[in-house]
């Protein structure tokens, strides 16, 4: 079986289509600018170069149009026809309270997407068009949607609840809800394989570092806590969101810079962050390279990044009474020695015995503690379209 992974934003589609059976990606691509001047498809075969393909795109049916041309063309495409693609896995970032696993789309689902648009007003509606356009261009082929925020739906009350008017939980849904959840949950398989052991056996803290950064508790293979909250602002500092803040600053900030409701949304989202403390980049690469040559505001956005990270560390710890293992993981997690190994110093009293000889790498799965550290540290690089490609399977095949 095959399926098509679709993850959708507002303007832009990533995709790949994997084999399900030795479960490897036969094609994978990236669409930018639909809707807008220069709309671009990189389409990548497994195994062959990279096809550029510069068309109009006006809308989304467009994009997932050409993108299916890409799969069946003859020259460059991987499978024969659209037969052979037998489910569609598409990502969805917000599933509210509704839904707390992936689930076969129907006219109900697509309701219920619709409600929770209110929650994640920048992400859901792209989602959905996202849905609509495959199901206009390949309506008899089944199609799954897979949740950010659904892993996390095992956090208990006490965990998810914000100290606000209780009215506004009922009414309103104003609760914390996690995202990263799919890759939260395919590194937490991942580290239980790895361990030895079954996942609900274990106490994870799982840690998705990149431009976007959140860390999950995983207690018995489940969320119990995480970083982000009713919005993916909420927990890490970030690239260029400010993470945990005092909320009366964003009043303040109105009345001092006589600023609107929706800069403020502006300055705390894209001009925060790591970016907003070094004064260079989002991207940490750059930051690093800046405090390498002695940019002190550099150097200070590693340090508050790394000191964040490292305090949640702690607080999971003592949340689940203690931690088996630490995992890394994203694009920073993934690719960022320096990173790793800043985070993890003064995490000795936890059990964690890093060993700097083992930290040299970037991009495989591999152990970082010392062989008699009590606390196991893990880099695991996350797979979120085969987690989705999983799911979709499983619910199609049953």
């Amino acid at each position: 079986m095959n399926v098509l992974v679709i993850n959708c934003g507002s303007s832009s589609l990533k995709y790949q289509l994997i084999s399900m059976e030795k479960e490897v990606v036969m094609a994978k691509g990236l669409v930018e600018r639909i809707g807008i001047e220069g709309s671009i498809l990189t389409h990548k075969p497994e195994g062959r170069d990279k096809i550029k393909i510069e068309e109009s795109m006006k809308d989304h049916t467009d994009a997932i149009r050409l993108v299916l041309e890409a799969l069946v063309n003859e020259t460059y495409g991987v499978i024969k026809d659209m037969s052979e693609i037998g489910a569609v896995g598409h990502r969805v970032v917000h599933g509210g309270e509704k839904y707390s696993e992936s689930v076969l789309i129907d006219d109900e689902v697509m309701r219920a997407l619709e409600d929770c648009t209110s929650l994640a007003p920048l992400h859901n509606p792209p989602n959905l068009i996202g849905i609509n356009a495959c199901k206009d261009l390949m309506g008899n082929t089944p199609m799954v949607a897979v949740f950010d925020t659904a892993f996390h739906q095992t956090m208990p009350d006490y965990a998810f609840t914000y100290a606000l008017p209780y009215e506004l939980y009922e009414s309103h849904g104003v609760r914390r809800y996690g995202f990263h959840g799919t890759s939260h949950r395919f590194v937490t398989a991942a580290a239980a394989n790895m361990l030895g052991k079954n996942a609900k056996e274990l106490k994870l803290i799982t840690c998705h570092l990149g431009n976007g950064a959140s860390l999950a508790a995983i207690d018995g293979g489940k969320s119990v806590d995480t970083s982000m909250g009713f919005t993916p602002l909420e927990g890490l500092v970030m690239g260029t969101r400010c993470g945990d803040i005092d909320p009366a600053i964003v009043t303040y900030i109105q009345r001092v810079l006589g600023v609107s409701n929706e800069e403020v949304d502006n300055i705390v989202n894209k001009k925060s962050g790591v970016l907003g403390i070094s004064g260079i980049s989002s991207d940490f690469r750059d930051i690093e390279e800046a405090a390498e040559k002695g940019d002190k505001r550099a150097q200070l956005a590693l340090d508050v990044f790394h000191y964040r990270v490292r305090k949640y560390i702690g607080s999971y710890a003592a949340a689940m009474g203690g931690v088996d293992a630490i995992v890394f993981t994203a694009g920073l997690g993934e690719n960022s020695p320096e990173s790793r190994c800043e985070i993890c110093k003064g995490l000795e009293f936890l059990g964690v015995k890093f060993d700097e000889s083992k930290n040299n790498f970037r991009g495989k799965a591999e152990f970082i503690s010392a062989d008699d550290s009590k606390v196991k540290v893990i880099v695991i690089p996350t797979n979120e379209e085969l987690m989705i490609a999983r799911d979709t399977k499983e619910i199609v095949c049953g």
